[in-house]
């Protein structure tokens, strides 16, 4: 699971790290985006390698007939995506969701009442992309066309398994090297088991 997320580079630095470009300029640093608000984040689409855009955090399928549904789809499990009516068309639609950390509780005991909020990162906050999802949707009300991704999860390595210590989840978070695969179209099984260093801070 991955309900709460930060970027706080700068555009050019993104663009650096992404060797992409804004298709706008705005203000895309955030310290905590909170799923639940449905922001606009940046992304990569592999429709759009060499652009980076603005999609809102929360998969609307084409045929929803409103947007309450991305309440449930801010994550998209990768060991039943292929199957779900909310992401089995969009398998094919990658995405890279730009960031440099993501927060998760760990319960510190059996009720949850007590819990440790965590801040994890690459080494020194390095920027990095999670396996991402994307769809476009069209507001019948307004006519507008509203682009939105789902955040792919898997189940959690042993370290994260001692954070996010309830459901034992974690995000797909995606070497360089991968975040070309995943862009390409390799099986998406075969991003199932991340190996990339983290640290973690208490917040």
């Amino acid at each position: 699971m991955c309900f709460h997320s930060k970027q706080s580079k700068d555009a050019q630095t993104v663009e650096k790290r992404f060797n992409a470009k804004f298709d706008t300029y705005t203000n895309i640093s955030s310290n905590h985006y909170n799923g639940f608000t449905y922001p606009k984040t940046p992304v990569i689409t592999n429709n759009k390698p060499q652009c980076i855009q603005l999609f809102n955090w929360g998969l609307i399928p084409f045929w929803a007939k409103d947007n309450t549904i991305r309440a449930n789809t801010l994550n998209a499990r990768i060991e039943t995506i292929t199957e779900k009516p909310y992401f089995k068309n969009y398998v094919k639609n990658r995405c890279l969701i730009i960031a440099d950390g993501f927060f998760e509780w760990q319960w510190l005991d059996a009720k949850g009442k007590q819990k440790q909020q965590y801040l994890i990162t690459l080494p020194n906050e390095k920027l990095f992309a999670f396996a991402g999802i994307f769809s476009e949707w069209t507001d019948q009300t307004t006519g507008e066309i509203i682009s939105t991704y789902s955040i792919v999860t898997t189940e959690a390595n042993s370290f994260m398994a001692k954070i996010h210590n309830t459901k034992k989840r974690m995000p797909v978070i995606l070497t360089p090297s991968n975040e070309r695969l995943w862009l390409a179209g390799n099986a998406i099984h075969d991003f199932a088991t991340p190996d990339i260093e983290l640290w973690v801070n208490a917040v």
